[in-house]
C-alpha cells in the first residue's frame, strides 16, 4: 500500500495536468469531435496552446500509465489533429529502454536460472521499449531465434497505484458533475483498469498467443508467434521471432508496386471470425502491434490486450454490421436498441432519427475515408447523448474496427470495407452453423431435454389437481388493477359532485321566482344559500382538479 506523501504527490501531479489541458485549445477541439460538433475552419490550421511535443513529455513526466493513455490516443485519427497522432505514436517504441543489468536480473528472477545457461545468445540492445516492457531477441539453446519480452522493474505497483488514483478521481467526478455522470466515466474507466491489469500479467498474454494461434491456423498469411512456455512466466515472456516492419513503414513505392487485396481480404475475415464466431478478438491491432513481413505476411505480435464476446452479444454484433455494411440506418438503430439499456430519461425516437442519419451519410465510404470504426464509435456518443446504455463491447468493436481501418486503408486505400463484411458474414454465418450441427453440441441440448421430460409428468399432475380443486390461477402483471379503480371511482366521484352543483345552481335560479319573508342582498334567502353552496362547490372541485390532479401535474 502507498504512503500517505505519494498519494499526495499522484494527485498534485494528475491535477496540475489537468489544470494545463483543461482550459486548452486542443482539449477543446477533442471535446467536439468527441460530441460530433462543428468546428471552425480556423481551428483545422490552429496554433495550440501546448505543442505535440509538449504534451508527449507532459505523458512521459506522468508515468507509465499515462504513457498507456497516450498510446491509445495515437490511434484515434477521429480526436487529434495529425501532428498529435505522430508525436503521440513516438511514445510506442521510444520510450527510454531499462538498463540491461536490470532485464538480467529479472530473467533469472522469473526462470530461476543464469541468463547465460537459459540463452545461447541474448541481445543486450533492447528491439523495441515501450511503457509497460520492452523485447531482446534473443536465441534459444537449440539455435530456435525467439523474442523476449521483459516487464519492466516495479512497473506494476506504479500501475496500480496511478490506476487507483484515477479510480478515486472518475468517482469525484461522477458525483460532482453532470456530463461524467452522462457519459458514465467511471464505467469506462473500470474497463480500462482491466484491460491493463491484464496487461500486466504475461502468463496470460501467452496464453492469448496460443488461442489466437490455434484460431486463425488456416490463415496461411497471417502469423500469430507462438510461445515458449519453459521460458516464461509473470514478468517474461519468450515467443517465436518475426522478422518485419511495422505495416506504417511500407514505401510508397512498394503500395503501388504490389497488390494486397487478396491480404487485406484475408485480414478483414480473420478479424470477422474473432468478433463473431469465436468471441475472442486481438482488441488492439494498431500499427505498432502489427508487423509486415518480406514475404508479404502480417503478424499479430502483442496480445496484451484481447476482448470477449458472449454467444449472445456475438448474433447481435451479426445483425449490426450487416446492417451498417448495407447502410440500412433503421435496422442498424433498432438492432442497438435491442441491445441497449432503456430509462425514463432515454429519448430512442431521437436516437434512431440520428443514427438513420449517420448511417446514410456513410454511404459509399471506402477504406481511406476511416468510416467504419469512426461510425461505430459515434453511435456510441449519440447513445450517451440520449440516455440510452450500450453494451461496452460496441466501442471496443469500434476501436479495433478503427485500428483495422487504418491498416486497410494503407494496404488498400480503395478497398470496400463494407462489401467485405457482407460477403464475409453470410460465409462466417454459414461455417458457424455447420459447427453448431456438430454431434457433441447437442450434449447440452440433450441433457436439458431430459431434465424437461423427467420433470413434465410431476407438473403436468399438479396442473390438472389445481384446475380440479378450482385452485388454478393465472396472474396478468400487465396493468396495475387498483390504480385503475381508484380512477374511475375518482372520475365518477367528480361527475356526481359537478350533477349535484349544477342541480343545486338551476333549483336556485327556479326559486328565485318564488316570494319569501327571508331574504339575503334583497333576494330570497333559500334561493341564494344554493347558489352559495354550489359556488363553493365548483371552486372546490375547480381547485382539485387545476392544482391537485396528479396527471396535470405530471404534463409539466
Amino acid at each position: 500500500m502507498s504512503s500517505t506523501p505519494d498519494k499526495i504527490k499522484r494527485y498534485y501531479k494528475f491535477i496540475r495536468f489537468m489544470l494545463k489541458y483543461w482550459n486548452s485549445d486542443l482539449f477543446r477541439q477533442t471535446s467536439s469531435v468527441a460530441l460530433n460538433d462543428s468546428i471552425d475552419e480556423e481551428d483545422h490550421e490552429h496554433e495550440f496552446d501546448q505543442s505535440p511535443e509538449e504534451l508527449v513529455e507532459d505523458l512521459k513526466a506522468m508515468g507509465p500509465t499515462y504513457i498507456k493513455l497516450g498510446q491509445l490516443l495515437s490511434t484515434r485519427p477521429d480526436l487529434l489533429p495529425d501532428a498529435y497522432l505522430n508525436a503521440l505514436a513516438n511514445l510506442q517504441d521510444n520510450v527510454s529502454p531499462v538498463p540491461f543489468e536490470e532485464v538480467k536480473k529479472i530473467i533469472e528472477e522469473e526462470l530461476g536460472t543464469k541468463i547465460s545457461k537459459a540463452f545461447q545468445s541474448f541481445d543486450e540492445k533492447p528491439m523495441a521499449s515501450a511503457s509497460i516492457g520492452q523485447v531482446h531477441r534473443a536465441e534459444l539453446r537449440s539455435g530456435k531465434p525467439v523474442a523476449v519480452k521483459v516487464q519492466r522493474p516495479g512497473i506494476r505497483k506504479q500501475f496500480l497505484d496511478d490506476l487507483d488514483t484515477l479510480d478515486e478521481m472518475t468517482q469525484m467526478a461522477v458525483r460532482h458533475l453532470e456530463t461524467a455522470k452522462t457519459y458514465a466515466v467511471d464505467e469506462v474507466f473500470a474497463e480500462l483498469r482491466r484491460i491493463l491489469v491484464n496487461e500486466l500479467d504475461y502468463k496470460k498474454e501467452a496464453q492469448n498467443l496460443k488461442t489466437l494461434k490455434r484460431n486463425l491456423q488456416h490463415f496461411e498469411h497471417l502469423i500469430v508467434p507462438e510461445p515458449v512456455d519453459d521460458y516464461s512466466a509473470s514478468r517474461i515472456l519468450t515467443m517465436d521471432f518475426v522478422s518485419g516492419k511495422k505495416i506504417t513503414s511500407l514505401s510508397p513505392l512498394r503500395q503501388i508496386e504490389s497488390d494486397f487485396s487478396e491480404l487485406v481480404e484475408e485480414l478483414v475475415e480473420a478479424y470477422l471470425q474473432q468478433i463473431i464466431n469465436d468471441g475472442f478478438a486481438h482488441a488492439d491491432p494498431h500499427p505498432g502491434n502489427i508487423k509486415f513481413t518480406q514475404d508479404n505476411k502480417i503478424a499479430l505480435i502483442d496480445l496484451g490486450m484481447i476482448a470477449r464476446f458472449t454467444p449472445h452479444l456475438q448474433e447481435q454484433l451479426i445483425e449490426l454490421l450487416l446492417a451498417i455494411s448495407q447502410s440500412n440506418g433503421e435496422k442498424t438503430a433498432n438492432t442497438l436498441l435491442k441491445m441497449s439499456e432503456q430509462t425514463e430519461d432515454s429519448n430512442p425516437r431521437e436516437f434512431a432519427k440520428t443514427v438513420s442519419n449517420v448511417i446514410m451519410e456513410s454511404e459509399n465510404s471506402r477504406a481511406k475515408d476511416l468510416q467504419t470504426g469512426r461510425i461505430l464509435i459515434q453511435l456510441n456518443r449519440l447513445a450517451l447523448k440520449t440516455h440510452i446504455k450500450l453494451p461496452v463491447e460496441i466501442n471496443i468493436l469500434g476501436k479495433i474496427l478503427l485500428n483495422l481501418d487504418q491498416i486497410v486503408a494503407m494496404l488498400d486505400p480503395e478497398f470496400d470495407l463494407r462489401k467485405a463484411i457482407q460477403e464475409n458474414v453470410h460465409e462466417i454465418m454459414r461455417k458457424k452453423m455447420l459447427t453448431e450441427l456438430k454431434p457433441e453440441n447437442f450434449f447440452s441440448t440433450l441433457i436439458e431435454s431430459k431434465h424437461f421430460l423427467e420433470r413434465m409428468p410431476e407438473r403436468l399432475n399438479a396442473i390438472s389437481e389445481n384446475m380440479a380443486n378450482n385452485e388454478f390461477k393465472i396472474k396478468i402483471d400487465a396493468i396495475d388493477e387498483k390504480r385503475v379503480t381508484d380512477g374511475f371511482q375518482k372520475v365518477a366521484n367528480r361527475i356526481t359532485l359537478g350533477l349535484i352543483i349544477a342541480a343545486m345552481i338551476v333549483g336556485a335560479s327556479m326559486l328565485m321566482q318564488v316570494p319569501s319573508d327571508f331574504t339575503i342582498f334583497g333576494y330570497p334567502g333559500l334561493a341564494m344559500l344554493f347558489f352559495l353552496l354550489a359556488a363553493a362547490g365548483a371552486i372546490v372541485l375547480s381547485y382539485v382538479i387545476i392544482f391537485r390532479d396528479e396527471n396535470l401535474n405530471n404534463k409539466n
